[in-house]
């Protein structure tokens, strides 16, 4: 598979989904498989909870997450004590979830775990440089999922896998639209003009972006104020940088001020904007603009065109359709698998 070849060219990987059952660890599986463990140090963890035999949510059977011999990862004390691998504990960590301390081991054999790593995203970066720092590991990957799509946050890991399917929609054309938006959003284009390693410092507010480069504060600490849309500003700045979230609730107002047309809105990343397609569509045909001060770079896109409930989608004209709106390759790593 082609995009195998991508990952060592970053130092860390998020895979996420649009939904539950979306491939999400049929994915990971296929990477772990084609990696030569003898060749490359591979780090693996989660976000959430993952390799159950059995969605504890729609009770059907889940793929389970087996790692080859060499495998590095780290897991809650309660899913270490339920693996079916030998390994080495190497550490043991003093972060504490509601599972446990977290436990980073290595496979000495073939076999199946559970994954419940940190539950943050800030813990998550500490742990991927961490794996990096003490086992000299080429490649740290961390499973995720879409309400916790701030671990692809390109503060997170440097690169993300985005699995769909028929779990989002048996509607083709619905999870094609679905999965492009997302996919929109991913891309967006990266702001050039402001010094990007100050601007990610700035935890809270709303700021302007000058013509000179250069970010007024606002004195408005939210978007979420009812002030900010309101009060009159000097109209002469190029764009306006949200610290934190992009809403729906926001650009409907934004949208509705004339004197804010033809001036960008700048988010930190995709993982802050909360939006749906048709606020985001609008937005767009009016000749709206949203830029990051980071992109993820997406590697690749993956289906599963079976839905929990059985449905089946036809995998190939899936892919050629999803692919052709996206401009990206689409693969179906399950029927690769098999």
């Amino acid at each position: 598979m082609p995009f195998i070849d991508k990952l060592f060219n970053y130092r860390s990987l998020s895979i996420v989904g649009l939904e539950k059952n979306s491939g999400k660890t049929e994915c990971l599986n296929y990477i772990l498989n084609r990696i030569p463990s003898n060749k490359y140090k591979i780090a693996v963890s989660s976000i959430g909870i993952d390799g159950e035999s059995l969605d504890q949510v729609t009770k059907t059977q889940k793929p389970e997450i087996i790692l080859k011999e060499g495998i590095y990862f780290t897991t809650s004390e309660k899913h270490y004590k339920q693996k079916r691998v030998s390994s080495e504990v190497l550490d043991i960590s003093n972060h504490s979830t509601s599972l446990g301390r977290l436990i980073t081991a290595k496979t000495l054999s073939k076999g199946k775990v559970l994954l419940s790593g940190p539950a943050s995203s800030a813990i998550f970066s500490k742990w991927i440089a961490q794996q990096h720092q003490r086992y000299n590991v080429d490649l740290c990957i961390v499973d995720g999922a879409l309400s916790r799509l701030s671990i692809a946050s390109p503060a997170v890991s440097e690169s993300m896998i985005l699995t769909t399917g028929a779990a989002v929609s048996i509607n083709m054309n619905e999870l094609i639209n679905k999965t492009s938006f997302v996919v929109d959003l991913i891309n967006l284009p990266v702001v050039e003009e402001l010094n990007i390693n100050k601007a990610i410092k700035l935890d809270s507010g709303i700021y302007f972006l000058e013509k000179d480069g250069s970010l007024t504060e606002s004195n408005i600490n939210s978007a979420f104020s009812s002030d900010f849309l309101e009060k009159e500003y000097d109209s002469n700045f190029k764009a306006i940088y949200l610290t934190g979230a992009l809403t729906d609730r926001f650009l409907n107002r934004y949208m509705l001020q004339d004197r804010y047309n033809q001036k960008a809105i700048i988010v930190k990343d995709f993982t802050k904007i909360f939006v749906n397609n048709n606020t985001y569509s609008r937005f767009v045909q009016k000749g709206g603009v949203i830029k990051v001060l980071r992109r993820s770079n997406l590697i690749a896109v993956c289906i599963n065109p079976i839905s929990p409930n059985g449905y089946k989608l036809n995998s190939e004209t899936l892919c050629d359709r999803l692919s052709e709106k996206i401009l990206l390759p689409v693969y179906n790593v399950v029927k690769n698998e098999s």
